[in-house]
């Protein structure tokens, strides 16, 4: 029998007493003990924040997203040993690949984010510049920076390894590292897992520890600087949220409870139609798949009085199509729950159910199971309840049996649906299915305050539908009151969530030097070779470019009215235009920027590769026949790109573009994003001063900037 083992302060370490034995969900035989007595719990924050923290720290954003995509990789690799692990908990091969492949999935979603939306810096810059004086002397700007403690990261038993997965894909993109608790039943899941990704070596020397038992005095030892994010009962969660440490410090909190989740059925969905048979094809998946063990699972289901029992026939002839039985054998769709523990829990929740409701399908003691020994493993019947009375017997709206368990409840409106939904007080999830747009909104707009994330389903969106219980590394995945109050990934915001976001207030010239990233207003570098001249090392942030001039004629609209095709009237139309707010013919917006970079840019070949993109135009001022041109381009930030081996080195620079006219008033700004070439992959030889006095992460300059990058560009792997 396999004894677990902990990994605290660089070791695997064994506990001393006091195991735990951990048994195969399918057959009830013991599996494996573990513990966690022993540990020293105040030396693993200690060594999370002196070791990990600094190493995490010292990488920037693009470095992290390498390292993430390179662990998901590794992973990968080994998803089928994952896999057979993974069956011992009771999921089936749909089950496993929720859990291991949307696991995995979540790191590559964020090595990719890191990647597109945060600078090649440790730090990330929030916001625009805000202006705070009259004549731009003294401007504020927000900078995020890594929280210098340790995540605790308490994981739930459903989810052994996407639950521990998405946690870190925020943390240590945010730079902070992290001390997993998983659920000790299905620990032996998660430390198959945790223990490849330590061999894998890709993490820095003390990013991860693991806890294969109690958590014992951790929470004692938090500081300000450190964050907890818990999963599970809305019951432990409160307990936690109570520790004296957590209060006095005001640790950063995250819960994400168990919930009573909603799917609704629209009125206009009658039986034949797309969104009733969608409708049931969802609930029936929501109550089998995982055995119902999802904190996202549909809990209650609402349905027009007039449709109820067709809908009730329909899901129990679904639902009795369902195989349960040994999760490896072809043919079985269900497995058992997590453990028996859990089959004690679900059968009195079950008991307080039918208090305020009747079966409509299962139930019972006599259900089938295949190729297992229902009574030793930890099987439990399919079971649909029907509540006709869902605003006087409340039982549904109170209690949650964690398992394959949903009530269906009448409603006679819309806004009785809405009220029912909202009895939930709060939840990670609710769907509606229909093809009525007009009930969509109201639904929506009337559940919102009450949910994290609704689902609104019909025939249009359903080919390419995640599905009710699905949350994504895109999305927030969290709920207000009964699910947690809190949010977990949701793209940049999860990430933020282990960064102190602080004001930082100064000269423009100041707080340009803090975040790499140049500002109007911030001085300037002038050099006599043209920027486009120069390599993406050779750049400096701050350094500025300003052309020769232009003016503008009659021609010049009249000609790009005809090329482009743009015959407003206000260009070509004299009568019109003098009847307009411009007063006179005024120059295609377009054509102004065309000019602009007629004028700013080197027409011989060299380092500038391509134009990559335009962001943030705005035409502040009109420009008439006789106005003269002149343009101000200036590097505003860099990052590099990684290496392909189809593609030369290079990097994207940020270029601020000013048009200004012959009385120096700008008529048009905007951002312009070029591809230049590097002189050195991101692994060669040191780059020059990035103009801040330091240098970037990668090897070569690369201050902050947000770009779009293309598609199948991937990270380097990082050791």
């Amino acid at each position: 029998m396999m004894r677990l083992r902990n990994y605290a302060c660089g070791q695997w370490v064994e506990g001393s007493g006091n195991f735990t034995t951990l048994y195969n969900a399918v057959t009830g035989e013991p599996l494996g003990e573990t513990s966690s007595q022993g540990l020293d719990f105040a030396a693993m924050a200690t060594y999370a924040r002196e070791v990990g923290g600094p190493a995490l720290r010292r990488l920037t954003f693009h470095q992290r997203a390498r390292m993430l995509k390179a662990l998901a990789l590794y992973l990968t690799e080994r998803k089928e040993q994952f896999y057979r692990i993974s069956s011992w908990t009771g999921a089936t091969k749909t089950d496993h690949w929720i859990d291991i492949d949307g696991g995995i999935g979540t790191l590559f979603a964020y090595a990719s984010r890191g990647r597109r939306e945060f600078p090649d810096e440790p730090f990330f810059v929030d916001g625009p510049v805000e202006t705070l004086s009259k004549n731009g002397g003294f401007v504020g700007r927000h900078l995020c920076v890594p929280l210098e403690g340790v995540a605790v990261q308490i994981n739930a038993f459903n989810f052994p390894v996407w639950g521990m997965l998405e946690k870190l894909s925020t943390s240590l993109l945010a730079g902070v590292p992290a001390i997993v608790k998983p659920a000790t039943v299905t620990s032996y899941l998660t430390e198959a897992v945790f223990r490849a990704m330590v061999e894998s070596r890709i993490l820095p020397e003390g990013s991860i520890q693991l806890i294969v038992g109690g958590a014992g005095d951790l929470l004692d030892h938090l500081t300000c600087q450190d964050a907890v994010a818990f999963t599970g009962s809305a019951w432990t969660g409160q307990l936690l949220k109570k520790t004296p440490a957590m209060l006095e410090h005001n640790v950063r909190y995250n819960q994400e409870a168990d919930s009573l989740n909603f799917s609704m059925l629209g009125p206009d969905a009658t039986p034949g139609s797309e969104e009733f048979d969608l409708f049931v094809k969802e609930v029936a998946r929501e109550m089998t798949v995982k055995a119902g063990q999802k904190c996202t699972a549909i809990r209650r289901t609402f349905v027009p009085r007039t449709l109820a029992d067709d809908v009730v026939k329909a899901l129990s002839k679904r639902l009795g199509g369902v195989t349960v039985g040994d999760p490896t054998n072809e043919g079985v769709r269900m497995g058992p729950l997590a453990g028996r523990s859990q089959v004690k829990e679900v059968g009195k929740a079950l008991d307080a159910l039918k208090a305020g409701a009747e079966i409509a399908f299962g139930g019972g003691d006599a259900f089938e199971v295949v190729g297992a020994n229902r009574d030793a493993g930890a099987f439990f019947p399919i079971t649909l309840l029907y509540n006709d009375r869902p605003f006087d017997r409340t039982q549904a709206h109170d209690v949650e049996a964690f398992g394959p368990v949903n009530t269906v409840m009448p409603y006679d409106t819309v806004d009785e649906a809405i009220a029912l939904a909202k009895l939930g007080r709060g939840s990670l999830v609710g769907s509606l299915f229909t093809a009525d747009d007009r009930v969509a909104r109201d639904v929506a707009l009337g559940t919102a305050a009450y949910h994290g994330r609704l689902m609104l389903a019909n025939r249009h969106s359903a080919k390419e539908s995640t599905g009710h219980g699905s949350p994504l590394p895109h999305l927030v995945h969290g709920g207000p009151g009964r699910a947690g109050g809190g949010e977990e990934m949701g793209g940049v915001r999860g990430v933020l969530h282990y960064m102190q976001r602080t004001a930082i207030q100064g000269s423009p010239t100041t707080v340009a030097a803090v975040t790499r990233e140049w500002t109007r207003g911030a001085a300037e570098r002038k050099d006599r070779v043209h920027p486009f001249r120069k390599h993406f090392e050779e750049l400096e942030v701050g350094e500025s470019w300003t052309t020769h001039r232009r003016t503008v004629t009659e021609a010049d609209i009249t000609n790009f009215a005809g090329i482009s095709g743009d015959y407003f009237y206000a260009h070509v139309d004299d009568i019109a235009a003098r009847e307009s707010i411009f007063e006179r013919r005024v120059a295609h917006g377009y054509f102004v920027v065309s000019a602009a970079a007629g004028l700013f840019v080197d027409p011989a070949p060299g380092p500038v590769l391509a134009n990559y993109g335009l962001e943030g135009l705005r035409f502040v001022k009109p420009v008439y026949a006789g106005d003269t041109l002149q343009v101000r381009l200036t590097c505003k930030s860099k990052a590099a790109k990684d290496d392909r081996e189809d593609q030369i080195p290079q990097g994207v620079v940020a270029w601020d573009v000013e048009v200004s006219n012959q009385d120096g008033e700008a008529v048009a700004l905007y951002t312009v994003l070029t591809l230049v070439k590097r002189l050195y992959p991101l692994d060669g030889p040191p780059a020059a001063s990035n103009g801040a006095g330091e240098q970037a992460g990668d090897g070569v300059a690369a201050p902050a900037v947000t770009v779009t990058e293309q598609p199948g560009n991937a990270p380097a792997r990082m050791t």
